[in-house]
């Protein structure tokens, strides 16, 4: 499973959800929701503009974590 950091990275850079959604050319409603909820699925288009707003590379907006259901299992 992929849980974005958009948040993590924008509140360590001090930008608001408001800036980022003007720097990065993103409606304000999409950065709420990613803001609220880092595992919704999103398009490439989407982080490579958060990316670019935010000054880090597109891998550093995401990270793998296991899935739950396959944790329960022992499996990854």
């Amino acid at each position: 499973m992929i849980r974005l950091k958009v948040k993590e990275i924008a509140e360590q850079k001090r930008i608001s959800m408001t800036r980022l959604s003007r720097i990065a050319d993103i409606n304000y409603k999409t950065i709420r929701a990613l803001f609220s909820d880092p595992y919704r699925d999103v398009a490439y288009s989407t982080l490579l503009k958060l990316s670019r707003a935010l000054g880090v590379p597109v891998e550093a907006l995401v990270e793998e974590v296991p899935d739950e259901e396959n944790e329960e299992d022992g499996v990854w």
